[in-house]
């Protein structure tokens, strides 16, 4: 019965932790994390509690994303086209050529 209720406790964290994403003000989403840490560290799970302290050290970074809404994803598009311009220019030694192609990927 407690493995119960210790599932319920983590699927009700894991939707908190989904909900602190969508804050637009630093200090609420300071103020969320805080909460979600404590109740976090009141199960008796050692996971749980590293994961709210890898959570709290790493606060800084997802408070960023309160003021810069960047995903990965426009990262990701710009790695996997410049992987693609390196492994058609495969065999070319001239860093600069490399870097003008690359350039002119992204003119558009």
């Amino acid at each position: 019965m407690s493995l119960n209720e210790t599932i319920n406790t983590v699927l009700i964290l894991k939707d908190k932790l989904k909900h602190i994403w969508t804050y637009t003000s630093r200090t609420w989403a300071r103020k969320a994390i805080d909460e979600w840490c404590l109740l976090a560290k009141t199960i008796n799970h050692s996971v749980v509690h590293k994961f709210a302290n890898m959570l709290m050290k790493h606060s800084y970074g997802i408070l960023n994303h309160c003021d810069y809404k960047i995903h990965t994803s426009k990262l990701e598009g710009v790695n996997n086209k410049i992987k693609v311009i390196k492994r058609k220019a495969y065999g070319f030694h001239d860093e600069r050529y490399f870097s003008l192609k690359i350039i002119q990927a992204f003119a558009n």
